[in-house]
């Protein structure tokens, strides 16, 4: 059994123009093993957000659903936290106040010393302390979003879903950010669901992507195994040798790709409607594969 499943969604808006409704997706499948770490990247339009809204709680889904260790879950909850790229954090409430609301939410019955331990252990391990007591309009955006990260991770969640979190932060400060994610995330064992547009980002923090057709109707085109072994580093991973077949691969997708799929809709004939691409060895498999 998948620990995660998304089963069957599909998402319908009304039609701004009052003519009926529209369809942003349909019919996603995705199974996901506990701790996986998996990125969907697809253009504006697709519906990756809204996607990850629903798994979160926080938005209805037309058709289908979520599970989650053999639970359907269709309301938020303390076992999914969410990082928002626009930050999210409560303005009046200082870096420390905005992680122990979180800590104290999810841990009701303990004492003051062990909220504020469990705080600070987060607010370490995203290099915070000495930012502890000030709000977060004397943070940059870097530092807001590693407090962003350091809330969801401090309650200890089963999914972890990020929605575009460095988006707004400049490409230096992006990349410190990723080897904290990565390190949280190898600590707590959560299953990350992200979304993004950065082919490389996804790349270097992914076990799978999930490239998704154009919308409108858009669906799973391919689901890209990275098998380039952890640690990865930026540096590091461009050596490997599958490194820009996977990224080139991607791209080409995207590019040219993702729009043809989206017109023929043609995608569904293997295994939950999901073509499986690996390089492992050395080729492209269309083969049947289980998550």
């Amino acid at each position: 059994m998948s620990y995660l499943e998304v089963s069957k969604i599909s998402k319908y808006f009304n039609d701004p123009e009052h003519r009926g409704t529209f369809c942003v997706f349909e019919d996603i499948d995705l199974k996901i093993k506990k701790s996986e770490f998996i990125t969907v990247v697809g253009h504006s339009g697709c519906g990756k957000s809204t996607l990850l809204n629903i798994i979160a709680g926080l938005e209805e889904a037309s058709s289908g659903g979520v599970i989650l260790e053999g639970k359907e879950v269709n309301r938020p909850g303390l076992d999914r936290s969410v990082v928002f790229q626009n930050f999210a954090l409560i303005p009046w409430m200082t870096v420390f106040e905005n992680i122990r609301l979180a800590v104290k939410a999810a841990n009701p019955d303990w004492s003051k010393n062990q909220i504020k331990e469990h705080a600070f252990k987060y607010i370490d391990l995203v290099n915070l302390r000495e930012a502890a007591k000030k709000k977060p309009s004397a943070l940059s955006g870097g530092m807001k979003q590693r407090v962003g990260l350091a809330r969801a991770f401090c309650i200890n969640p089963k999914v972890l879903l990020l929605d575009e979190p460095f988006a707004q932060i400049d490409a230096l400060t992006r990349g410190v950010i990723q080897d904290e994610l990565v390190e949280m995330w190898e600590d707590s064992k959560s299953t990350v669901f992200m979304v993004t547009h950065d082919v490389d980002e996804a790349i270097l923090l992914s076990d799978r992507v999930v490239l998704m057709t154009n919308g409108p109707n858009a669906c799973i085109g391919e689901i890209v195994e990275i098998d380039i072994p952890r640690p990865r580093t930026r540096t590091s991973i461009i050596e490997h040798p599958n490194y820009y077949k996977i990224r080139n691969h991607i791209i080409h997708f995207l590019v040219e790709r993702s729009q043809k799929l989206s017109s023929v809709n043609d995608n569904k004939e293997s295994n939950n409607g999901n073509k499986i691409v690996s390089f492992k060895r050395e080729l492209i498999s269309g083969e049947k594969k289980t998550a």
